[in-house]
């Protein structure tokens, strides 16, 4: 049996601010959760090993700081990125959704050829989420990948890093 090939990749998570980008990141790597708001300044970066079929995949996760009207992503911090996740907010939608695709047009010129997937973060909070949906609705005739998570709860965490991982090593 030959040992399992091994990928050191770097993913960066992206958002607005206080989408959960960090507590989705605790969630994954840590298992834990936190109610208390922790600004992102700058870039923090965390690692962990997931297994693709035969090959180990390292993940360098960069949580890179919210975007917002008064600190915008660099493109220095996607230089190298081999795959990212955009994160919006299922509480507002409305304008976590339109930093998203600010950020994604940023990602796309850095590194044109990463894949990556849409979170739609903090599900758990169904009951404030209004016209979701229909918001979403845009996205989803791209044929974006969309996935539901919940930093909180836990749902779709596992899932979201797991389908990233799966195109980086397919993608190569």
């Amino acid at each position: 049996m030959n040992p399992p090939t091994v990928l050191k990749k770097k993913i960066c998570l992206l958002g607005a601010f206080a989408v959960g980008k960090t507590s989705l990141i605790q969630r994954y790597v840590r298992s834990t959760f936190s109610d208390k708001y922790q600004t992102t300044i700058g870039v923090k970066i965390d690692q962990k090993s997931v297994l693709v079929d035969d090959t180990e995949v390292q993940l360098v996760i960069w949580d890179i700081h919210g975007q917002d009207d008064f600190q915008k992503v660099r493109s220095s911090y996607l230089k190298g990125a081999s795959a990212f996740f955009l994160v919006v907010d299922a509480t507002r939608a409305r304008t976590t959704i339109d930093t998203a695709l600010q950020l994604y047009d940023l990602a796309k010129e850095t590194q044109p050829q990463a894949p990556f997937v849409l979170l739609v973060n903090k599900m758990d909070l169904a009951e404030q989420t209004q016209n979701l949906k229909q918001q979403l609705n845009p996205l989803l005739a791209k044929n974006w990948p969309v996935i539901s998570t919940s930093a909180k709860t836990g749902d779709g965490v596992e899932e979201a890093f797991q389908t990233l991982s799966r195109k980086l090593v397919n993608h190569g």
